[in-house]
This record gives structure tokens, C-alpha cells and sequence, in this order.
């Protein structure tokens, strides 16, 4: 066996059993800390390094927080996650948590199904894009939490920063109903009707 034949498979290996985590934040943060000193005394270039790794550090925990995980747990990436790519949810399931980061997303609940009760979901979006679509007859309940984001719902109701809903003409809580979740951070989220 080739000396690179051995390095490449150890290597390999290796990496597939690095877990994704705070190692990971921690290593990534160390090393664009090293790159931006060596721009800054190589190319004379002023960077605001201390500031930089600052923002990055306040991204990752409000991610940390939000969602009570690591952007992509043990390396993994679920049916339900969208990272770094784009994706369309025909026919999403019921009681599900969706995830975008880095990517966009596209989930279409007018096929919904309400005659089994009420049809709860989540969606969250970061660093990314997210397109609901819904039917417009359909009793529908949206509650959406935006930092530093673009949540557009039906209505004219946007959010920002902070928390806005939308319920449709034909919502009734005492009957079936669909209810999303949104959350979105730094991201965009547009539901629109059909």
C-alpha cells in the first residue's frame, strides 16, 4: 500500500468519527482567528479581529440557545434539516421539527389532512431561506419569533425582531386546524397562500 493510499484512508476514517460540537466551534474559530492575523500582518490589512470573533461567538450562542443543539448534532444531518442545500417538502409530516441553515427550504402544507385532528409543525430558518405554502381556504394559526430576520405572513403581518402571528378568516381553535411554528434567525421566511 502507497504512502498516500495509507494517509488518505486514515484520514478518512478519522473524520468520520469527528463528532460535530463545540470542538468543532472552538477549532473552526481558532483557525480563522490564525488566518485573519496572518492577513492582517502579512497584507497590512486593518481587521477588526477582536470584534469578528466576538459576532461569531454570540452567533453560535444564540443558536446554541434557540435551538438547544449544535448546529449539526454528531454529525449528522436528518430527513427533517436541510443544511447547506435546498430542499422541497411536499407533503410534510405532522408533529415535525424542519430545519434550514445555510440553505433553503420549501414546505407545502395545502395537501394537509385535518380530518384526523389538529396538524402541528415547526419550521426553523438560519442563515437561510424558507417558503411555506398554504391553502387559502384552510384554518390556519402561524406564530413566528424573527431575530435579526424577515418573517413575511399573510396579512401584511411581518416580524423583524421579535414575535408576530396570523390566523386565517376560517380559524376556529375549537375545531381542526394547521398551527406553525416559525423561528428564524438571521434568515427569511415568507408563507404565502394559494
Amino acid at each position: 500500500m502507497s504512502e498516500e493510499i495509507f494517509i488518505s484512508s486514515y484520514l478518512n476514517i478519522n473524520f468520520k468519527r469527528m463528532k460535530m460540537g463545540a470542538g468543532l466551534f472552538w477549532g473552526a474559530l481558532l483557525l480563522i482567528l490564525g488566518i485573519v492575523l496572518i492577513i492582517k500582518v502579512v497584507f497590512n490589512v486593518d481587521f477588526p479581529i477582536f470584534k469578528v470573533l466576538v459576532g461569531v461567538f454570540f452567533i453560535f450562542l444564540g443558536i446554541k440557545v434557540l435551538f438547544g443543539r449544535v448546529l449539526i448534532p454528531e454529525g449528522k444531518i436528518g430527513p427533517e434539516e436541510t443544511v447547506f442545500n435546498e430542499r422541497v417538502y411536499e407533503n410534510p409530516e405532522r408533529g415535525k421539527e424542519y430545519s434550514v441553515i445555510f440553505g433553503k427550504g420549501v414546505y407545502d402544507f395545502t395537501n394537509v389532512d385535518l380530518s384526523e385532528g389538529n396538524f402541528e409543525a415547526k419550521v426553523n430558518t438560519v442563515f437561510g431561506g424558507s417558503v411555506i405554502r398554504i391553502r387559502e381556504d384552510m384554518p390556519v394559526r402561524i406564530d413566528a419569533d424573527a431575530v435579526f430576520a424577515g418573517a413575511e405572513l399573510p396579512g401584511g403581518n411581518t416580524a423583524v425582531f421579535g414575535t408576530t402571528s396570523y390566523t386565517s378568516d376560517s380559524y376556529n381553535s375549537d375545531s381542526a386546524s394547521l398551527h406553525i411554528r416559525v423561528g428564524v434567525v438571521f434568515g427569511g421566511v415568507q408563507v404565502v397562500r394559494r
